[in-house]
């Protein structure tokens, strides 16, 4: 869901921290920050096909 909307409803009974502790959770899964840092500067294609060539080969070992 990187991209979406991340909403929280926060329940009658529920305190604003555990409504914030789902909501921080609900962000790390959805992936937007992570997509916002590597977005925070540009990256030469060469170096996007050098850290995606990287990240395979940790994934085979």
């Amino acid at each position: 869901m990187v991209g979406g909307v991340t909403e929280v409803r926060v329940g009658k009974d529920e305190s604003l921290d555990s409504a914030l502790r789902r909501f921080k959770r609900q962000v790390k899964r959805s992936g937007v920050l992570s997509e916002a840092k590597r977005h925070e500067h540009y990256e030469k294609p060469s170096a996007k096909r050098r850290r995606k060539l990287a990240r395979r080969k940790r994934g085979v070992r």
